[in-house]
């Protein structure tokens, strides 16, 4: 009997996971299935650009998972019974009742989206760009507004710096703003934040520091302090919150409903259940969290992958550090910055900037979508077929081993 890997969401974590454990099982030996409501990938690092009239080339899961063995599964996920090992699914039309999908192994990857932060007026007047569809309705707002009038971008961070950007330079006639609740770039080398402020003199947008945000209304935002941004488009870049659906199971979660995992993006609760990506927390160097981003992603779906992997072939476990490098942050389709980091993400002085660091994001950003569709050739090991108390055994002594090694 095959062993029965369900994948949900095909981000790029959900995704690469499952193209990697493609390629490290004999096909004969499991049946791995990814969940996911659309039918192509969405490159969610790009979405400022497809809110901004750029076209996106297509990515059908089809042709991207064409003879691997991955099965799609086009369905919207409503529940996880952790303890029944079942997940429920539901048409991607919304209608019909719910039909439930069993596991052997579960890879959660459900990821997050936008985070009104519970500030009055944006969930009703905000556009947000974490996924396709917020980005979307934004660019046809964008592309309805006449030569002068004032868009807010609110949030500092690497999203808000790229929305910034891209909608200034798409859009010169246009007054841009943005909100940052502390100075601009704030985390960035010294380098860093020097080119950030000349990027964002010469786009002429305007930076508002120290300001938080407290309301959206319709054609303006308000500040802690009591001022007010005039806004005919406000998007809203504060954060990110996960998908809710595993706060509402057994699987043990933070307060803000990530799945608590170990150094294999193994649920502690659960060993039958990994996360991934966005929907857990795992801790880098230095004990930290890692970050909600693509860089954090996707080594955490190839440590799951190789761990799944080697926990049902008798193999040995992965024990690959995860470490940052780089912060890479495009402004605009001719300026860039790329941040270099310590291991546990703080700024160093060395920065590339200008049109380098420019086709570098793009590189990293091509790299990242061609890595879902084309995972590392690896040698493929069969299941191990014992009694359980064996493959016990097996397991207790790989983790013994990769402990050794840690």
């Amino acid at each position: 009997m095959q062993h029965r890997i369900v994948v949900l969401g095909a981000g790029y974590a959900g995704a690469i996971a499952a193209g990697r454990l493609a390629k490290r099982l004999h096909r004969e030996d499991v049946a791995i299935t990814l969940v996911n409501a659309e039918p192509d990938f969405v490159e969610r690092v790009r979405m400022h650009q497809l809110a901004t009239g750029q076209e996106l080339r297509p990515r059908p899961f089809g042709e991207m998972f064409a003879g691997t063995g991955v099965e799609l599964r086009l369905a919207k996920v409503t529940a996880v019974d952790a303890d029944r090992r079942t997940v429920t699914l539901q048409n991607t039309h919304g209608t019909g009742s719910g039909t439930e999908l069993a596991y052997d192994t579960l890879v959660y990857a459900l990821g997050s989206g936008w985070r009104d932060q519970g500030v009055p007026g944006a969930a009703e007047h905000a556009h947000e760009i974490a996924g396709r569809p917020g980005a979307l309705r934004l660019r046809e707002r964008l592309a309805g507004l006449a030569a002068g009038q004032p868009v807010v971008v609110v949030g500092g961070g690497l999203t808000g710096l790229e929305a910034a950007t891209e909608i200034a330079e798409a859009r010169p006639d246009l007054d841009v703003a943005l909100a940052a609740r502390g100075a601009l770039g704030d985390w960035l080398s010294p380098k860093g934040r020097r080119h950030l402020r000349k990027v964002f003199g010469r786009l002429g947008i305007t930076a508002h520091e120290h300001a938080a945000v407290t309301a959206v209304e319709a054609d303006r935002v308000t500040t802690a302090e009591g001022g007010t941004i005039p806004a005919a488009v406000t998007v809203w870049t504060t954060g990110f919150a996960v998908h809710p659906i595993a706060g509402a199971t057994t699987l043990e979660v933070t307060d803000t409903g990530q799945i608590v995992v170990d150094g294999t993006m193994r649920s502690v609760s659960h060993p039958d259940v990994y996360a991934v990506g966005d929907a857990a927390l795992a801790m880098g160097p230095g004990d930290k969290p890692l970050r909600m981003s693509c860089a954090s992603g996707t080594p955490m779906a190839w440590q799951a992958a190789d761990a799944i992997a080697a926990r049902l072939t008798g193999g040995k476990l992965p024990n690959v550090p995860l470490r940052y490098f780089n912060q890479c942050i495009s402004l605009g389709r001719k300026e860039g910055l790329i941040q270099y980091v310590t291991a546990d993400d703080r700024a160093v002085r060395a920065a590339l900037t200008g049109r380098t660091a420019a086709l570098y994001k793009e590189l990293v950003c091509k790299g990242a979508a061609w890595a879902v569709a084309h995972p590392l050739p690896v040698r493929r090991r069969h299941v191990v077929r014992r009694p359980q108390e064996t493959v016990t055994a097996v397991e207790a002594t790989g983790e013994a081993t990769a402990e050794a090694t840690a």
